[in-house]
């Protein structure tokens, strides 16, 4: 028996996205596919009646510069317009205007992932089926500018593609250019996989299948694997692997056949006679590449380097720019009244934030930080206070509550509400005497053996102090105390 081959994933992904643009892609209906009105954002151009005539969206263009420039690919001096041919319901036309052989961005790398291409289309409408086996179609999304990115088969892993398709969300986002939000159809994911084998030390791919729209990394994670499992079996099985086109049944947790692969002459392209080659040396693109902003990779080496943020907080300052740009003004508070030790206060800082701060936006369902009173201010004064030591953390996660509901700055509050931590020696000591005398079970055992009964006792200090003891110095009075009685 001869020994089993060993099989290696090559993955390649179909990214589609739809850019956030006013208008359509080639008529002047608004760009507003999530209206509950069906039809409502409909011309004869988007619906596809004989002799319209398409107009070329130019602010669509510039978000693809954008997005070319910021994978650092190569942006051709001519780009052009194809017809690709298919019929289906939802495609008006019975064509649709994408692009072939001249895109508008060839190449680039994102994520350790080359780039084949980045080219632009339109999207087709919406199917709806009813349970009675009508399909309706809504054309509010027909004509929508879509991005579609094109990778290179480098992908090996099957976690990679949940890494790579959030870093090209974050990227769109970071652009301005799409809100890529999954939930809503703005991005899908296409998955294209083979199982290569080793021969004389060259990688020789297998048959490609393609698994089509959809709608989660998580998803796409889940079907990658599923195919792997399916083509393996069928290899080892000594069958075949057919080139198609299969879905992702979410339910049954598996891939199934939709059609035999199309290869691109069945598609019949050629070009748009409708619309003239895009000259873009009629682009400013020194102004665009001005207005592409920090991106996600640059930001995660800059916070790193600047305030030592890394891991799990780091990528979620990345993921949501509105906390990393809070962080960074409150950072500048403290480094503006504190001298020594500002490391330990932004680390405070950073904590409050993304545990105290977050979870009380989460718990009152606020998402967006701009809307909440605590002030990046008010934030570094809280964090002075408790780094200092004049609240303790109890007390300071009660003032952060009271300034998110009231936006009062944490001094006000723990003036007016007599907050401010004790940590008089004579004062804790007298109130520790008394706890032990009133308690001599705990005293017998602790003096047993039983250490975590101290806590017990720094607890009821803390209770009769309203949680205002400062309790590294109660826990060093009740050592100290409980070895003398």
């Amino acid at each position: 028996m001869g020994l089993a081959k060993t099989y290696i994933p090559v993955i390649g992904l179909e990214v589609h996205a739809e850019l956030n643009t006013r208008t359509k892609m080639f008529c002047d209906c608004l760009n507003d596919p999530m209206n509950s009105q069906a039809n409502l954002n409909i011309c004869p151009v988007c619906v596809g009646h004989p002799g319209t005539l398409p107009v070329i969206n130019r602010e669509a263009i510039e978000s693809m510069i954008k997005i070319g420039m910021a994978v650092i690919g190569e942006i051709p001096a001519v780009s052009k317009f194809d017809r690709k041919h298919y019929l289906y319901p939802d495609l008006p036309k019975g064509y649709q205007i994408s692009q072939y052989d001249i895109p508008f961005v060839f190449g680039g790398k994102l994520k350790g992932v080359n780039l084949t291409r980045i080219h632009l289309e339109e999207d087709a409408g919406k199917l709806s089926h009813g349970e009675d086996g009508s399909s309706l179609v809504d054309y509010n999304r027909a004509g929508l500018p879509l991005m579609e990115l094109v990778t290179e088969p480098d992908i090996r892993e099957v976690e990679k593609i949940g890494e790579f398709g959030r870093e090209l969300q974050l990227l769109l986002r970071y652009l301005n250019v799409s809100d890529a939000d999954m939930e809503k159809g703005q991005m899908r994911v296409e998955v294209n996989l083979s199982l290569g084998t080793i021969v004389d030390g060259e990688l020789v791919f297998g048959t490609k299948v393609e698994v089509k729209n959809i709608n989660s990394f998580k998803a796409a994670m889940a079907a990658a694997e599923y195919e792997i499992q399916r083509q393996k079996e069928l290899l080892e099985m000594g069958e075949a692997v057919i080139q198609e086109t299969r879905g992702w049944d979410e339910n049954k947790r598996r891939t199934f056949s939709q059609r035999i692969k199309e290869e691109a002459n069945d598609y019949r392209y050629f070009p748009d006679p409708d619309l003239p080659a895009v000259d873009l040396s009629q682009f400013d693109f020194k102004k665009l590449r001005s207005e592409i902003p920090e991106l996600p990779n640059e930001k995660r080496v800059r916070l790193e380097k600047e305030y030592g943020v890394k891991g799990d907080n780091l990528e979620l300052l990345v993921f949501e720019r509105d906390f990393a740009n809070y962080f960074e003004a409150v950072v500048s508070e403290l480094r503006a009244d504190i001298k020594e030790d500002t490391a330990r206060y932004e680390s405070l800082a950073l904590n409050y934030l993304l545990s105290d701060l977050k979870g009380l936006m989460i718990a009152d369902k606020v998402s967006d930080l701009s809307k909440v009173r605590v002030t990046p201010e008010n934030f570094a004064d809280l964090v002075i206070l408790i780094g200092s030591e004049k609240v303790n953390s109890r007390v300071g996660k009660d003032i952060l509550k009271k300034m998110y509901d009231t936006g009062l700055d944490p001094n006000v509050i723990l003036s007016e509400e007599g907050l401010e931590q004790v940590s008089d020696t004579a004062e804790l000591s007298k109130l520790a005497n008394q706890i032990i005398i009133e308690n001599p079970e705990a005293v017998k055992g602790y003096k047993g053996g039983n250490d975590k009964i101290l806590m017990f006792f720094v607890g009821k200090a803390m209770g009769a102090l309203k949680g205002k003891g400062n309790p590294k110095i109660l826990h060093e009075i009740f050592t100290k105390l409980l070895s003398e009685t």
